[in-house]
């Protein structure tokens, strides 16, 4: 049952994430241009990442929740393909808020011309909000 209810759960997700992926890479490639977005571009960048990361911590949200009821029954060799699979996840979203800040970092930052702020913080908190431990920015 908790397998099927994981893989159910899991599968619903990747069909919504393929597409954000992509979007993803699209994106990136756009930013990789090195010239400053136009709004319309700024916007897409955003929800296609917020979509990524949104479908993971869904994912990762509905694992810990099996997790806290796993460990109230005890059940420690299905507890440990949960740990695992929920580590993964946690792995996902620390790789793809990695790679939003190298985006900011490498292309979109040096190409703005407006002067504004940017909004790097949320992407350095996602991964402490998940884990409790903040990514390290390696600038």
């Amino acid at each position: 049952m908790l397998q099927d209810v994981l893989f159910s759960s899991c599968c619903s997700l990747l069909v919504q994430v393929a597409f954000h992926d992509e979007m993803v890479e699209s994106m990136k490639k756009v930013a990789g241009m090195d010239v400053e977005l136009t709004v319309e571009e700024r916007n897409l960048l955003s929800v296609a990442y917020k979509n990524v990361i949104g479908a993971r911590r869904a994912s990762w949200r509905i694992i810990s929740s099996i997790e806290q009821k796993e460990e109230n029954k005890g059940g420690e060799d299905k507890l440990k393909m949960i740990r695992e699979y929920r580590q993964m996840v946690e792995t996902e979203l620390k790789l793809i808020c990695c790679d939003i800040l190298d985006v900011l970092d490498k292309h979109l930052i040096p190409a703005a011309n407006t002067g504004k702020g940017t909004t790097t913080g949320i992407w350095l908190n996602l991964p402490q909000e998940m884990t409790g431990r903040r990514l390290r920015r390696t600038a």
